[in-house]
């Protein structure tokens, strides 16, 4: 039996509750009883929490988190295009089940469910939040892989070029790019961006 060490759930708790307090939260509901409570609970922990409805035409980019209601065209609405969000999104769906085409393109990071419950608003935020940055990092690494795949093309189109205009072997080309490089202080990428530009520009 693996007993709990003293102190970790409390510091995991502390740790939850210092990264809901670093939020700054857009609650797009209106002033119900449900929404008062819902803007209530995350006003607890401490989060930078503004409050704003009617929902405009174009939604705010200043802000980690986005919690609104499943309002007609939300898609719209969001300031980013699919796939690039800029905040994590938390959709409030009304009681009852929604038509699933009104989710369609919102991609949300998380569904509050009507009734609200008091406790879970806060956890399913701060998932929301956890979800959202995780996906960035995804994104910030398949754009660093898609940038380094571009500049091994560039090097190998630069090296083929050399290969053929100067009569010499890979190697010897992949060094000369490198020398170059080393000389001029940039990078083997922009030498070898250099050369296929000139090339092409000679004919």
């Amino acid at each position: 039996m693996i007993r709990e060490q003293p102190g970790r759930e409390s510091g995991g708790r502390g740790r939850q509750e210092a990264a809901l307090a670093a939020l700054d939260i857009v609650v797009m509901t209106p002033r119900s009883a449900e929404g008062e409570m819902l803007i209530r609970e995350l006003q607890r922990t401490r989060a930078s929490v503004r409050h704003c409805w009617p929902a405009p035409e174009t939604y705010p980019v200043e802000a980690d988190v986005i919690v609104s209601e499943l309002v007609p065209g939300l898609a719209h609405r969001l300031p980013w295009v699919p796939g690039q969000a800029k905040a994590a999104l938390v959709v409030v769906l009304p009681a009852g089940a929604p038509a699933l085409d009104q989710l369609h393109n919102i991609a949300a990071d998380a569904l509050l469910p009507r009734p609200l419950a008091p406790g879970v608003v806060p956890a399913i935020v701060l998932h929301a939040h956890i979800r959202f940055a995780y996906e960035q990092r995804l994104r910030a690494r398949i754009d660093k892989l898609d940038e380094t795949l571009r500049g091994m093309r560039t090097i190998e189109r630069a090296k083929a070029i050399l290969v053929e205009t100067r009569s010499i072997g890979q190697d010897d080309a992949y060094n000369f790019i490198r020398r170059q490089a080393m000389d001029r202080r940039v990078t083997i990428n922009a030498v070898a961006a250099a050369i296929i530009d000139s090339h092409e520009l000679l004919g």
